[in-house]
């Protein structure tokens, strides 16, 4: 499926509307060639603009870097986490909050598949604002869907047993798994693989007062 683009809005000022546009550049660029190889230069190349433009948006690399981040955690927000909290509280809004990470990278919202997990992965090892930004993200990410979990167990959808974080670090690791597949080995049925695994797992941990979940349709 093509790739949705988040324009700028007409609204903000055009100083901003510019900064907006290079930084949803940013975005795609760094999830295809990393954030390390994401530089002033780089992106003045991507752009056809001149380094002197960028720096008046940006002072340094690591500036980019992180501003570049939060363009992205934005674009998350409004791709995965606000359609899910427009569903009802409970295992539906859990399972929206699976399906819709899963949908974002299918959709390719990013131009190199999940933002983050690539962050994730080529900053793991290293020290730095960088790396700490996304682990920051990343644990918030983790911890809305322990919420959701126990949302659902308040509800007495999900069964009251059930580990919270647990839970929560497994749907984040199947999704994670999943683009990994995708991504690197060229799995096409990987993400439909992993939403039967979700809900077979969501299935198997819902009470009675569970409302009933989705039945997967070919995507």
């Amino acid at each position: 499926m093509a790739r949705q683009q988040t324009a700028p809005t007409r609204r903000q000022p055009r100083g901003e509307r510019t900064k907006s546009a290079i930084l949803r550049c940013a975005v795609d660029l760094a999830s295809v060639e990393g954030l390390e190889g994401l530089s002033i230069g780089r992106l003045a190349e991507k752009l056809n603009m001149s380094k002197s433009g960028l720096f008046a948006h940006f002072g340094s690399k690591q500036e980019l870097q992180l501003e570049t981040i939060e363009a992205a955690r934005q674009i998350f927000i409004e791709e995965i986490i606000r359609p899910a909290l427009a569903q009802p509280e409970g295992m539906l809004q859990l399972w929206a909050l699976c399906d819709g990470w899963l949908s974002h990278v299918e959709r390719e919202v990013f131009a190199g598949g999940c933002f983050f997990t690539a962050a994730a992965f080529e900053f793991d090892s290293r020290k730095g604002p960088i790396r700490n930004r996304i682990a920051e993200i990343m644990k918030i990410w983790i911890a809305k869907l322990q919420v959701a979990v126990e949302v659902a167990q308040k509800a007495g959808q999900l069964d009251p047993k059930v580990d919270a974080a647990q839970l929560a670090f497994e749907m984040n690791s199947l999704a994670m798994g999943a683009h990994w597949a995708n991504q690197l080995l060229d799995k096409k049925n990987a993400f439909t693989e992993t939403r039967t695994t979700i809900l077979r797992k969501l299935r198997s941990l819902a009470t009675k007062k569970c409302p009933p979940l989705p039945r997967l349709t070919t995507r």
